[in-house]
């Protein structure tokens, strides 16, 4: 009872702490008036001067309140974007190491700006972690146009890079990359056999975004850099051309456990087929002499009875790439080890690699406790905030909306069985697809949105193709008439390049979109649809003139009368 009433009166911790901030961010916002009326070559000089003071002995804090109003000058020249309040105070917590927890649409991106920029200005390096090479691009190229006006370099660590262009990456002032890519180069460069061939320069200062995913989602996952051992694929690719002429009695699945084992009778029979194919050259196969001939058999069992393409993998590119079971995201250098991975590439008839053996290994928790600084960021911190603090002593601080949130927030409502849920899933889109309302559909698992999408197209629904160019050109044309179409699209590994995209469209009229909760994290579902998004698609090929602006300018009205036509459908729930 004391507890609320000294809450009631003084307010809760972090809102105190909140608080605390606003005194600098009056600071920031009284030298407004005086950076504005600075030249470009102007406001680019005071980051030598920043640096020159720290050389004579300044504090990185001492320079927060002018270091945040030149950043925040520089975003309106360039980007066109001025941060509020509250992200100046977001800023201020990333800064000094915590985590700032900040709704969904509060840009987050930009608010990593301030501190990224105070960080790097001492000139040991500062790193931006993102879920996705999509992300890390966008971001760095997004954000790195304030850096460059500022006269600080960038750069993007992503899949596919060699080690010339890594150390130039991590030479810059800023660099941005995937927490794969970082974890992965941190163990490459400790097999490196001299430091001038190592990538990383050292763990100074590191935001997380999206921090909940990777610092306590994956924080266990380790990542593994393996070495080839003896090359065994013909052994893989016979087995493989054996196993489909065993029948469903010869082994029993275990679903849940996720294990498979052959029966009496599928032992022996089995066993008859490798005599046949000349695999089992002596004695039995469970002799001392054939275990390696069993592993490899439980193996391809295992791939062919536990694993679905498009599912838990998908193969492009001659690889079997691995789908993660959460995220519904491809791992792409992730491999299944025992010989699993190279079982379902002979399943899947693509080039079988060596066995690996693991030479070097790390976890995501253990590699960013490694920095002297960290920080993070994300939308859903606060459930996890205990854990942060025992793990990473990292405290969470909940940072305010610039504006009231409007969106009304339901209670739940339970079900007894899956179906049943998802029947009421199916008569809530039907009716928001009459009234062209947009709805995302979240699910826990990768799984479970494919089961929402069959029994959708079982009620009549039609699933969007998005292997086929065009692929909402129907969806934009039902929204330009005002007539529902029952069409729907499923976020999942199968279109990781159009992820983005996919999601930025869920706001179009009509939309409904099925996606498992973290995936298209980073990208803002806009009202109408996204014109940024749409016009660099539409407009791929054009050349600059007439043609082309007279394309921008029509999709920006559409887009804008579909938002109001948005806007309508949710008043008149």
């Amino acid at each position: 009872m004391l507890g609320a009433l000294a809450k009631k009166l003084f307010g809760s911790s972090n809102d105190r702490r909140v608080k605390g901030y606003q005194p600098r961010v009056a600071a920031i916002n009284a030298l407004e008036a005086e950076v504005s009326q600075l030249s470009d070559e102007a406001l680019r000089a005071r980051t030598e001067t920043f640096k020159q003071q720290l050389t004579e002995g300044a504090k990185l804090d001492d320079l927060l309140v002018p270091a945040f109003a030149t950043v925040r000058e520089a975003a309106k020249r360039v980007l066109g974007q001025r941060h509020f309040d509250v992200q100046l105070i977001g800023g201020m917590v990333l800064h000094e190491g915590s985590i700032a927890e900040m709704k969904t649409g509060e840009g987050k991106t930009l608010v990593a700006t301030l501190p990224v920029y105070l960080n790097a200005l001492a000139g040991k390096g500062v790193h931006v972690v993102t879920v996705n090479d999509y992300l890390a691009r966008r971001d760095a190229e997004w954000m790195g146009k304030i850096y460059n006006f500022l006269g600080l370099s960038f750069g993007i660590i992503v899949h596919g890079l060699d080690d010339e262009e890594r150390q130039r990456a991590y030479a810059s002032d800023i660099t941005y990359g995937t927490n794969n890519e970082f974890g992965f180069d941190y163990l490459r460069d400790n097999m490196k056999y001299e430091v001038a061939q190592m990538s990383q320069r050292g763990h100074h200062f590191a935001i997380v975004d999206e921090v909940d995913s990777i610092l306590i989602d994956e924080a266990r996952t380790p990542l593994i850099i393996s070495g080839p051992l003896d090359d065994k694929s013909d052994l893989y690719v016979a087995i493989d051309k054996v196993l489909p002429k065993l029948i469903k009695t010869d082994f029993e699945v275990d679903e849940k456990q996720r294990t498979v084992a052959l029966t009496e009778a599928g032992n022996e029979h089995i066993e008859q087929l490798l005599r046949e194919a000349d695999l089992l050259k002596e004695g039995d196969l469970y002799d001392s002499v054939n275990v390696t001939l069993v592993h490899h058999v439980n193996q391809a069992l295992r791939a062919h009875s536990l694993f679905t393409r498009d599912k838990d993998y998908i193969v492009r590119n001659d690889e079997v790439v691995i789908i993660d079971e959460f995220t519904g995201r491809m791992m792409p250098g992730r491999r299944y080890s025992e010989g699993l991975h190279q079982a379902l590439e002979a399943k899947e008839h693509v080039t079988v690699q060596p066995e690996n053996a693991t030479l070097a290994s790390i976890t995501f928790q253990n590699y960013f406790r490694l920095y002297k600084k960290l920080a993070g960021m994300t939308g859903t911190a606060g459930t996890e905030a205990d854990e942060f603090e025992q793990i990473y002593k990292l405290e969470v601080v909940e940072i305010p909306t610039n504006v009231p949130v409007a969106r009304i927030d339901d209670d739940d409502e339970v079900y007894r069985s899956f179906p049943e849920k998802v029947k009421a899933i199916i008569k809530e889109l039907e009716r928001a697809s009459e009234r062209l309302q947009p709805v995302l559909v979240g699910t826990a698992s990768i799984e479970k949105s494919e089961q929402i999408a069959e029994m959708l197209v079982a009620a009549g629904f039609k699933q969007i193709d998005f292997g086929q160019p065009g692929a909402l050109d129907t969806l934009y044309a039902a929204a330009r008439t005002g007539k529902s179409t029952k069409q729907f699209a499923v976020l999942n590994a199968r279109f990781h390049e159009q992820e983005a995209f996919i999601v930025a469209e869920a706001g179009v009229p009509g939309a409904i979109t099925i996606a498992t909760n973290m995936a298209g994290r980073g990208t803002d579902i806009k009202l109408g649809g996204n014109v940024e998004m749409r016009v660099s698609i539409e407009t791929a090929g054009m050349e600059d003139g007439p043609e082309k602006d007279a394309k921008i300018k029509e999709i920006e009205a559409e887009v804008a009368r579909f938002k109001e036509m948005v806007l309508s459908a949710s008043e008149t729930i």
